[in-house]
């Protein structure tokens, strides 16, 4: 597939069905481009749910659905599934791993980002995976649930601690939300479906490097989410970098923590594909962008989210959240329609809407400028927020559902342990 036709209108290539790509190509539906969504995945996988998959909560179709039935309706828009290998930038070409390209004259790259071990990826990353995709999420679920199984017929008491003992390593609001649903998977739903548990013998360890958790929110927010975690029973250990991870547990500066179960959500980094553009990266290897999201050298090539480093007019740089993503989609879809020259084209601005973080049942912190709310009422917050932007109206009635379900009678339904021979760091698409 050369991307030559008969038809005239700009041809417009989206790497990743992630929410940046995604939230473009819809913009772009039914506009006067053809428009090219290429992913190695055929879903869009809403992520900031996925920790629910790997606490078994909910189960992967809830919140993840087919790319074509998102887009199929626009007549303008084909869907492909494949990997990018390689992106010639002065020939206009995408380069597929089965051989085929796909000519452009415009392309936004949006393939997100992957785990970053820093450095200690091929030591680390076996013993303590990350949450970035569906099969993480199941390969968590799946320790989690085999390490109460063990446990049960573990007659060494010290094995047993082991298998008992759970370590999450990043304090950010992944680390979070994980820390809480792990200890109230363990100790609210598991130590009740087996006869020689109990949830006294449940140890959640939550290890962050700075001296408080949730470093983007406002620092009394952080501590109201600390507080919030130890009522849940995770213990926090503040201020220590991770040294070593092993199958058998995890050192914790100079303290070795025995543990069978050890997740990773403490830091990120971009898709490679960007390394193999040629041209500038930042430090983290993000690709630099104009104020109007577009590379360096070439108006018509754009890059949004996590691959992308966007410095703002005051000197600070935009996080990678989804909102930024879905932000930057929209303007450079604008860009794209309006063909405006890049001389043209007024910057990109970011509406910040705020942040939040659930931490378990009834519990959250928030924040949106100047308001700040944690407890019950932030949890209710989050709860609306993320329904609304869950892609597809079947997806938001049974997440409602299950988490109804849920709420009431403390029960997590997905609890089933499969074979996962298999894991992916990346977040979306090439």
């Amino acid at each position: 597939m050369s991307g030559l036709t008969q038809d005239n209108r700009p041809h417009v290539v989206i790497v990743g069905a992630g929410f940046g790509g995604l939230e473009a190509a819809k913009a772009l539906g039914g506009e006067s481009v053809r428009v090219t969504v290429v992913d190695k995945r055929n879903h869009h996988l809403f992520q900031p749910l996925l920790y629910q998959v790997a606490m078994a909560g909910l189960s992967p179709a809830e919140i993840a659905i087919p790319i074509r039935s998102v887009l199929g309706k626009h007549a303008n828009i084909e869907v492909l599934l494949g990997e990018v290998t390689e992106i010639d930038l002065d020939d206009q070409t995408v380069h597929l791993a089965d051989g085929d390209y796909l000519a452009f004259d415009y392309l936004l790259i949006a393939v997100g980002a992957q785990n970053s071990y820093f450095g200690h990826d091929k030591a680390w990353a076996p013993h303590a995976p990350g949450l970035k995709s569906i099969e993480d999420a199941l390969e968590i679920r799946r320790r989690v649930l085999l390490a109460f199984e063990r446990a049960e017929r573990e007659l060494d008491p010290d094995e047993r601690q082991r298998l008992l003992t759970f370590v999450v390593i990043g304090g950010g609001p992944t680390g979070v939300e994980l820390a809480g649903a792990l200890s109230e998977l363990a100790r609210r739903v598991l130590a009740d479906d087996f006869k020689r548990i109990e949830a006294k013998d449940v140890r959640v360890l939550l290890a962050e490097g700075a001296d408080r958790i949730l470093l983007p929110f406002d620092p009394e927010l952080s501590k109201k989410g600390a507080e919030q975690l130890e009522d849940l029973g995770v213990e926090l250990v503040l201020g220590k970098q991770v040294t070593d991870i092993d199958a058998d547990g995890v050192t914790i500066g100079d303290e070795r923590v025995e543990a069978a179960t050890v997740v990773w959500s403490a830091g990120v980094k971009p898709h490679p594909l960007a390394k193999r553009l040629g041209t500038p990266l930042d430090d983290r290897g993000r690709v630099i962008v104009g104020q109007d999201c577009a590379v360096e050298g070439y108006p018509n090539v754009f890059a949004v989210g996590d691959v992308a480093r966007f410095t703002t007019p005051d000197g600070g740089v935009l996080p990678g959240v989804s909102p930024v993503a879905m932000q930057q989609a929209r303007y450079v879809a604008d860009a794209i329609v309006r063909r405006t020259p890049r001389a043209e084209r007024r910057p990109f601005t970011y509406l910040d809407k705020g942040m939040m973080a659930t931490i378990g049942r009834s519990r959250a912190v928030a924040q949106t400028g100047k308001l700040r709310m944690s407890g019950l009422v932030a949890w209710i917050g989050w709860l609306v927020i993320h329904l609304w932007y869950l892609v597809g109206f079947k997806n938001r009635v049974f997440v409602l559902m299950q988490w109804v379900f849920s709420y009431v009678v403390y029960r997590r339904g997905a609890r089933l342990i499969t074979d996962q021979s298999q894991r992916s760091t990346t977040s979306s698409g090439s």
